[in-house]
């Protein structure tokens, strides 16, 4: 009996016999046969919109979107359709090519060699291409963070006269010796302080600690340590709570939340500066991600919350201001989107100074309410519109992106050169703006010749480019605009 193909049944079919045999499988089993499903599921709807580039990338984890990968990535795509024409052919004319030698086979019988794909020129090998710098090995500067340790020479000094007997010996640059040792990120002293007792009246004596000690449990450096693991390196309280007890040190992860809670209230005007400052910035970035807050999940299924009703979304906003050649990162968690965040931190800039560059992507929740700010869109969001219709639309894809690639190049340039902002501008508008009305030409073209549907994957690519055109293209115009 003929085995049924899977593409006979639906996704509902596939979910429905998951829940029959659920308590067969038990919770865990079930949790992964579903997850199976639902990637089929996703799959199954990608293959529909003939979206190959996107299942490629799926299934081989490829989350490249530079140039020179995507055109590989379309020169796969084509030899894979040539090779199945191919042997869509060779199984038509199966029956003569049997009786027949194969015609690419040498006379003495031997296959012939492979020839080189494409892209494995030698201009593609990387056997000559210079190493880029800071890839060496770490010198004794490059140890910024390390404990200098002076150490003498014990029988001679500077002045003395040399073992030769016809010079004096003077002081050179040290040798330095690199030794590298492991700790526990977080350390524990004990004092054990002396005490006496008086066998006649009882006093007891007890010895001072040592100058520096403190009064505290928890000095600044641990509340320090335990903060920048935390939230600047994403290591979990009740990670590092095993990982110093393995070492000795019990810190449960409550003690930890407390220590850097208490050190937060003592640097929160240091924060607030910071905010201040970058309200001030020339250029502000500016986007959010999602993010799990336990206080906020919870209240959800209690109450809604009053002062966003119908929100239930937590988010992150990252913001980072730029200013005289100075970066400024601020973070913000909480109910508000990355528009009213940075709304809060615009309110603070000082008047007298001009509207500062936004720079972002096109979503609306990104922009600050009542408050100006001269937009600039991100063009590498725009770019990767094409990187995701260039399975469909190879040719004109490529154009588009080395286009970008050009513009790319020469904004690397004025980086390289440490341009000003008016040089960078002028230079931009020079090298840059005729790529770019190239461009704008050859996406009225498309859609004016009809040479592509509006509802295909590069016509939505080249309406999400004409419609922030301006925004896209901020750089062209003002000084600094990213």
């Amino acid at each position: 009996m003929r085995r049924r193909p899977v593409s006979d049944w639906t996704m509902d079919e596939l979910k429905e016999i998951l829940k029959r045999v659920r308590q067969a499988l038990g919770e865990r089993d079930y949790t992964v046969m579903h997850s199976v499903v639902e990637t089929l599921d996703y799959l199954t709807h990608l293959a529909k919109d003939k979206q190959a580039a996107e299942i490629y990338r799926i299934l081989v984890s490829s989350k490249s979107e530079k140039t020179r990968d995507v055109l590989r990535l379309l020169d796969l795509q084509r030899e894979a359709a040539q090779a199945a024409a191919a042997n869509g052919k060779s199984q038509d004319g199966a029956s003569a090519s049997a009786a027949e030698p194969d015609a690419a086979t040498k006379e003495d019988g031997r296959e012939p060699a492979p020839t080189a794909t494409p892209n494995a020129t030698a201009e593609d090998k990387p056997a000559g291409k210079p190493k880029r710098k800071g890839h060496g090995r770490n010198g004794a500067g490059d140890f910024t963070g390390a404990r200098r340790i002076p150490v003498q020479l014990q029988s001679i000094k500077a002045g003395d006269r040399c073992s030769c007997g016809m010079g004096n010996l003077y002081e050179i640059d040290a040798s330095p010796l690199i030794r590298i040792v492991g700790q526990a990120p977080i350390h524990a002293h004990i004092y054990d302080l002396q005490k006496l007792r008086c066998n006649t009246c009882g006093d007891i004596f007890t010895a001072e600690a040592p100058e520096g000690v403190g009064t505290e449990k928890y000095d600044a450096t641990s509340c320090a340590m335990v903060a920048v693991l935390k939230y600047g390196s994403g290591f979990p309280f009740y990670r590092m709570e095993r990982l110093e007890a393995n070492l000795g040190i019990p810190l449960p992860a409550s003690t930890q939340w407390e220590m850097v809670l208490n050190a937060a209230q003592r640097i929160e005007p240091v924060f607030d500066e910071l905010i201040r400052q970058a309200a001030d910035g020339d250029v502000l970035y500016n986007d959010d991600t999602s993010v799990k807050i336990l206080e906020f999940l919870k209240h959800n299924r209690v109450v809604e919350d009053k002062d966003f009703p119908g929100r239930t979304g937590v988010f992150t906003t990252g913001i980072v201001s730029t200013r005289e050649g100075r970066k400024i990162a601020l973070f913000f968690s909480g109910r508000q989107h990355a528009g009213e965040n940075l709304a809060d931190v615009l309110a603070q800039r000082a008047r007298e100074l001009s509207c500062p560059i936004q720079m972002c992507d096109a979503l609306s929740r990104n922009l600050p309410r009542q408050l100006k700010v001269i937009l600039a869109n991100c063009l590498t969001h725009g770019r990767r519109q094409f990187v995701q219709a260039a399975a469909n639309f190879p040719d004109e894809c490529a154009y588009i992106l080395e286009t970008l690639g050009k513009v790319y190049h020469n904004d690397a340039v004025t980086r390289e050169r440490g341009m000003t902002p008016e040089a960078r501008l002028s230079f931009h508008q020079t090298e840059s703006g005729p790529l770019m009305d190239q461009m704008r030409n050859w996406f009225a073209q498309q859609i004016d010749e009809k040479r592509c549907e509006p509802n295909s994957g590069l016509g939505s690519a080249i309406a999400y480019m004409q419609k922030r055109w301006e925004e896209l293209t901020l750089f062209l115009r003002i000084p600094g605009a990213p």
